[in-house]
């Protein structure tokens, strides 16, 4: 490290604000707007946008985010909240297209002639004790933790040569490709899942194509056979011959989660799961994985699959299946039936259990619920596989993160550790 540099952020940045774009502003689709949702620590997550009129490009042009920005969310929570909502976390955006900046994301772009590499830099702030500096130094305001570009501007980071430093993002960044690969992998697999379930429960693909005189689409002839070839008229409309009309709760038990303060709460392997998702870690688990935890206060209807044991708390429900529907059945049921549309509370938003259970659903023959059972199964597989291989690639790069920013590690020894991993 004897070649290694420090300088204050002011220094290589400029700091870019985004705009604050009025609640009228957003519609269905446009152009995306980066929310402090959409940064994570070092990722840029591309879910769950909001979006504006193309008209703002030629208004608001400066707004735009550019490749190789640090995209660093001003505002947050600190501790006691989801690691997803801290304040300070900072991503790399490396797209193309256009994407605006949201008011309270900051956009650090290094300045023109500075020996500095973007994605380096990303690494260095969003690594563990920078995360912890932004959180400390942030000042808070309606229980919101807020940084000023000055606090930004005035932290300190390494430099060392440029590259050395191109040699440590390529280390960081084979790892965090093939997370990001993974995910992508991921998004694909549950798209395909919730295409089948459409085709098969929602759209009836299969009885329509018999009655057509057709070989149902990507089925084989066993599986096929298992299909009515007729529809017949229902209460929700035409359904396939011999399925009927029943209620959710048919189908599962919803079950309230418990309450876990923060003094019962102890650091451990097993995820504690809130209405928001992933809120920590505790050291005893409540339900066993696989599961389904559904949102019940907060964010409402919000779902999420996971395959470890968990610990729901009190914001949540978690799944029972009952009879003989399987988890991945209820899983992509549960996903069109529009559960974030039935708030019932005026103060905190809430979904109503009895409500829920009176929803209506078609009910398939048990022999086509185990034929679904088993493809999608397959697929929660792959997704399983994959999750497995991201924890353990984001523990090595975790590892090596911090070792490497301080030098305490030779770049090739870590790319042995990649290589290994």
């Amino acid at each position: 490290m004897r070649d290694w540099q420090e300088c204050k952020a002011e220094e290589v940045f400029d700091l870019v604000g985004g705009y604050a774009f009025k609640g009228e502003d957003f519609i269905a689709s446009g152009v995306p707007v980066i929310k402090i949702k959409n940064i994570k620590a070092n990722y840029f997550s591309e879910h769950e946008f909001a979006y504006v009129s193309e008209e703002f490009l030629g208004t608001r042009k400066d707004k735009l985010a550019r490749p190789n920005d640090l995209l660093i969310s001003m505002s947050g929570n600190r501790h006691d909240g989801n690691p997803e909502t801290w304040v300070g976390k900072v991503a790399q955006y490396r797209k193309n297209s256009h994407h605006f900046i949201n008011q309270r994301v900051g956009a650090l772009r290094v300045k023109y002639g500075a020996n500095l590499n973007p994605r380096f830099a990303a690494y260095v702030l969003s690594s563990w004790p920078y995360q912890e500096h932004f959180i400390s130094i942030a000042t808070s305001s309606g229980g919101q933790a807020n940084l000023s570009p000055s606090q930004i501007l005035g932290v300190t980071i390494p430099i060392p040569p440029l590259q050395e430093q191109k040699a440590i993002a390529a280390i960081l960044g084979a790892l965090d490709d093939k997370i990001e690969l993974n995910r992508r992998m991921n998004a694909t697999l549950e798209a395909m899942a919730r295409a089948l379930f459409k085709s098969w429960f929602v759209d009836f693909d299969p009885v329509r194509a018999k009655m057509a005189g057709k070989q149902p689409f990507s089925m084989d002839a066993a599986t096929a056979a298992l299909f009515p070839s007729r529809l017949t008229s229902s209460p929700l409309g035409d359904i396939p011959e011999g399925w009927e009309v029943g209620r959710l709760s048919d189908i599962l038990e919803l079950l309230y989660g418990k309450a876990l303060t923060k003094e019962d709460r102890q650091s451990g392997p097993y995820p504690v799961y809130g209405s928001g998702g992933v809120t920590g870690y505790n050291s005893s688990a409540l339900v066993k994985g696989p599961g389904i935890i559904v949102g019940r206060k907060g964010t409402v209807g919000s779902l999420y699959w996971e395959d470890r044991n968990f610990f729901p708390i009190d914001t949540v429900f978690y799944v029972v299946p009952k009879q003989y529907f399987s988890l991945a059945y209820i899983f992509s049921q549960l996903e069109c039936l529009g559960l974030e549309n039935m708030n019932t509370d005026a103060a905190v938003p809430g979904l109503n259990r009895e409500n829920a259970y009176r929803l209506d659903i078609v009910k398939p023959s048990q022999s086509i619920l185990t034929a679904y059972t088993s493809t999608a199964s397959e697929i929660r597989g792959k997704i399983r596989a994959n999750n497995s291989e991201i924890e353990k690639l984001e523990k090595t790069r975790d590892y090596l993160l911090p070792k490497l920013i301080s030098g305490d590690i030779r770049i090739p020894d870590a790319e042995k550790f990649v290589e290994a991993a």
